[in-house]
């Protein structure tokens, strides 16, 4: 599903990764971030896909958001058990959104600076 995020500006929190084989409680830990991050003040949406490499891309209204989100104990607890269990290798980017535009919107190029 494609995440329905308010107009620009936000931030976008792109998690890209390498599982390793089994699943080892990733699942249950995986859904039990998603019921949690749509908890978090200045969460925005989310939307996930995996096959060989899986990409999460989390939206937030502000970096103080996502710090918060990222200094959250249950989610400390799931990017550790992540390094030591779940992920073979995985690269996080935060991107500030100031564009996006949707299927029947056209696209006009930003205006030059």
């Amino acid at each position: 599903m494609i995440a329905r995020t308010p107009p620009p500006p936000y931030y976008a929190v792109i998690f890209t990764s390498l599982r390793t084989a089994g699943d080892d409680g990733y699942a249950a830990m995986a859904e039990r971030m998603d019921a949690l991050a749509r908890q978090q003040a200045g969460f925005l949406g989310v939307e996930s896909a995996r096959e060989d490499v899986g990409i999460t891309v989390s939206y937030w209204r502000d970096l103080e958001s996502i710090r918060a989100w990222k200094a959250h104990a249950e989610h400390l607890v799931a990017q550790q058990s992540g390094q030591a269990r779940w992920y073979s290798d995985y690269t996080t980017r935060i991107c500030h959104v100031e564009r996006d535009y949707t299927l029947g919107d056209s696209f006009a190029p930003p205006e030059a600076a």
